[in-house]
C-alpha cells in the first residue's frame, strides 16, 4: 500500500501522529538536544551533525520516500492541545509477501516521558499496522535494562520472544536486546494450506 505524506495522519485522544516536515527541524533539534542525556544511553551514537538542519532535511526526504514506497512509516508525535513535538515512532522495515511484518522503534523527549503519550502512539500504530496496512506481525527490541520500554511493549500487546546477542550498536557498543512481537490475533495458526 502506498501513501502520500499529506494524507497520512493518525489521531489519538491527546496526539496527532504524522510524518516529519521541514518546518519541524527547530522543535526536533531543541527537544533532542534538551533530552540528549536521557536518550543517548538507549540509541546508536549520534553523528557529529545529528542536530543540524542538513541532517534533518535528509531525514525528512528519507521519510517521504519510505512512506511513498511503503517501506516505513515514520511519525512525529504532536500534542493535540498545543502542537508541541513530543517524540517519534517508526514502523520500519515493512516486509510484504509471506512475512507481512515490520519493526517498531520510538523515542520520547524527557519532559514528556512516563505520561502515557508513547503508549497512545504505540497503540495507534499497532491498530494501523493490523488494519489498513494488513500486517501480521510487528517486532520490537530494547536493551534488557530498559524497564520503561519493556513495560510499554508488554502493556501494548507485545510478547517477549527472547534475546538477540550483540543485536545493535547502542551508544558505541554492541549490545544484547530483548525481543518482543505483537501478532495479529485473527491470523495465529492460520495458513493458506488449511
Amino acid at each position: 500500500m502506498l501513501w502520500r505524506r499529506r494524507e497520512l495522519r493518525l489521531e489519538t485522544e491527546r496526539l496527532v501522529l504524522r510524518p516529519p516536515v521541514h518546518g519541524d527541524w527547530r522543535a526536533w533539534a531543541a527537544l533532542r538536544e534538551a533530552s540528549a542525556a536521557f536518550l543517548q544511553p538507549w540509541e546508536p551514537t549520534w553523528a557529529p551533525d545529528h542536530l543540524t538542519r542538513r541532517a534533518f532535511t535528509a531525514r525528512v526526504y528519507w521519510a517521504q520516500r519510505s512512506v511513498a514506497q511503503g517501506t516505513a512509516l515514520p511519525l512525529f508525535l504532536l500534542r493535540r492541545e498545543d502542537g508541541a513535538l513530543l517524540g517519534a515512532i517508526t514502523l520500519d522495515n515493512i516486509r510484504r509477501g509471506p512475512a507481512q511484518s515490520a519493526t517498531t522503534g520510538y523515542w520520547i523527549g524527557e519532559p514528556y516521558a512516563r505520561q502515557g503519550y508513547m503508549r497512545e502512539a504505540v497503540e495507534a500504530v499497532v491498530r494501523h499496522a493490523f488494519g489498513p496496512l494488513d500486517l501480521s506481525r510487528i517486532e520490537a527490541g530494547c536493551l534488557p535494562e530498559n524497564t520503561a520500554s519493556r513495560r510499554l511493549l508488554e502493556r501494548t500487546g507485545y510478547k517477549y520472544e527472547g534475546v538477540a546477542q550483540a543485536y545493535l550498536q547502542i551508544n558505541g557498543r554492541w549490545r544484547n536486546h530483548v525481543l518482543y512481537a505483537n501478532l495479529r490475533h485473527d491470523r495465529r495458526g492460520r495458513t493458506e494450506a488449511g
